[in-house]
């Protein structure tokens, strides 16, 4: 049914479009356009590792935008582990979920993600668009990976429900994603559109259980994803579908908090609807805040997305009560974060690091002989996907440079072509060889190396930094379960220990 048109004030219903919307901007400090659109009504904004070199730098980013409006919703993609934007220039200090996930206290998710809250609080951000629910079930997926805490739905589900506890113990807002479960898929939905082909029953008993434990656990917000996911809805992804976002989520699931869209920029929404259309789509189909702005992140995106509203609204394509709806969903949030008490009691800086030793899967052979003296680390880079981004550090070189002086490193691409091996072992000489791996199950150019490496140098250490999919091999073999700079540490403690 075609909504009627509405006779709303313009000026509300321009306040109503702009408060739906949650932009990104380029910059350290907030730019007079964005200052303006919050005087106008945005009441939301998103922060990616471009607006943060620092936490006083960032504290007063948010000092500033919340002088223009005190119940301002500032939001970031702070996962942790491979995903960081808090430490985005040196790799993060906590480690992500499938490290969570390989230890398996939920007790220990709580206390990391209550740890990471306070410091967002901290530096004024009360929304994280965290955790990842989704369960990973295809070990080829390029874009979940060591961002889930597991392939198994009830231990991720449990974990959910922990992390999301723990983060809004500390007074901000968990955004659990990506409904309804991104996890069986072998395409990025930063590039096109995935299909998620099994049944309903399967999706039931597999992608929903941890949503299920996220509705229960009080999540504030959750995400949804831009798949297509035929069993529920054969013609619209999730992020544009009535039936997921309001018969699923909100009537089957009973889920009365916010609904936030991926970013629309992406190829997967992008490419098909394009933003504006995809973005009435996505609010009529029942989501609350359009998230965009990793991408398209100035004033012109704003203002069309908002005209684009304004005149679906008016045309009767939208309902108003719809988009009030949305807006007022948004403000209650933002009036949430301002209005809960920030946590107080003792600090734990060092869980982190702590849950990453813990995370640690170590495999040694009898001929295994300790690590000593200046080794030569080479890393196999596969190519970053774009949830990850390619500036954060990672390894184990840096860490284990500062235990052993004099250690050397290289890192190689797939581009760096088939005789790899002995490219490197020429380049290593008579020095030990580690050799730092992330997902080599879904590089077979990674696979070929590590080969030849191991074929020429049995005592080879191999450090898997993404999931240990491939048997463990070299006299060493040393999971993470993650990439970020906590498990980069606690590797090389194990390594030289």
């Amino acid at each position: 049914m075609t909504a009627q048109p509405t006779t709303v004030s313009g000026d509300q219903l321009t306040r109503d479009a702009l408060a739906v919307l949650q932009p990104g901007f380029t910059g350290t400090e907030a730019p007079e356009w964005l200052l303006r659109q919050i005087r106008g009504g945005l009441t939301s904004v998103g922060l990616f590792g471009r607006n943060i070199t620092s936490p006083g730098q960032l504290s007063a980013l948010t000092a500033q935008l919340r002088a223009e409006r005190e119940e301002i919703l500032v939001a970031i993609d702070e996962e942790g582990g491979d995903v960081t934007r808090l430490e985005v220039v040196d790799g993060s200090s906590v480690p992500g979920n499938h490290a969570l996930g390989a230890v398996d206290d939920p007790e220990l998710t709580r206390a990391v993600a209550h740890e990471l809250a306070r410091r967002l609080a901290d530096c004024g951000v009360h929304l994280n668009w965290a955790p990842s629910a989704d369960v990973n079930s295809d070990p080829d997926n390029p874009v979940i990976g060591v961002r889930s805490f597991g392939s198994d739905p009830d231990l991720v589900a449990r974990h959910t429900a922990a992390y999301v506890e723990g983060m809004q113990s500390a007074g901000v807002a968990a955004c659990t994603k990506h409904f309804p479960g991104h996890g069986d898929t072998a395409v990025d939905s930063h590039h096109a559109l995935p299909t998620i082909g099994v049944g309903a029953d399967v999706l039931a008993a597999r992608d929903l259980t941890p949503f299920r434990a996220a509705v229960a656990a009080g999540s504030k917000a959750v995400m949804s994803a831009h798949i297509l996911v035929p069993a529920l809805d054969p013609d619209q992804p999730a992020t544009l579908s009535r039936r997921i976002l309001t018969g699923l989520l909100r009537e089957e699931l009973g889920y009365e908090g916010l609904i936030v869209t991926d970013g629309m920029e992406m190829q997967a929404i992008s490419a098909t609807y394009g933003i504006e259309r995809g973005s009435v789509l996505a609010i009529a189909a029942g989501a609350d805040a359009i998230c965009v702005g990793g991408g398209l992140a100035d004033e012109q995106t704003v203002i069309k997305l908002r005209d684009t509203l304004v005149a679906a609204v008016r045309s009767g394509e939208l309902a108003e009560e719809r988009l009030a709806d949305a807006a007022a969903r948004v403000r209650a949030l933002a009036a949430w974060t301002t209005a809960t008490p920030r946590a107080t009691g003792e600090r734990t800086p060092d869980i982190g690091l702590v849950a990453a030793r813990r995370a640690l899967e170590i495999t040694r052979t009898e001929e295994h002989r300790a690590l000593t003296g200046t080794p030569h680390v080479v890393s196999f880079a596969p190519v970053a996907n774009i949830a990850v981004g390619d500036e954060t550090p990672w390894g184990v070189a840096a860490e284990l440079a500062a235990r052993l002086p004099g250690t050397t490193s290289a890192s190689y691409t797939e581009q760096d072509g088939a005789e790899l091996a002995a490219r490197v072992l020429a380049e290593a000489g008579e020095r030990r060889l580690v050799a730092v791996v992330r997902d080599e199950h879904r590089h077979p150019w990674m696979a070929r190396a590590l080969d030849g490496l191991l074929a020429a140098r049995p005592d080879t250490v191999v450090v898997e930094m993404g999931i240990p999919q491939s048997a463990p091999r070299g006299s060493l073999h040393v999971a993470t379960h993650g990439a970020s700079r906590v498990c980069g540490q606690a590797a090389a403690e194990a390594v030289t220990t």
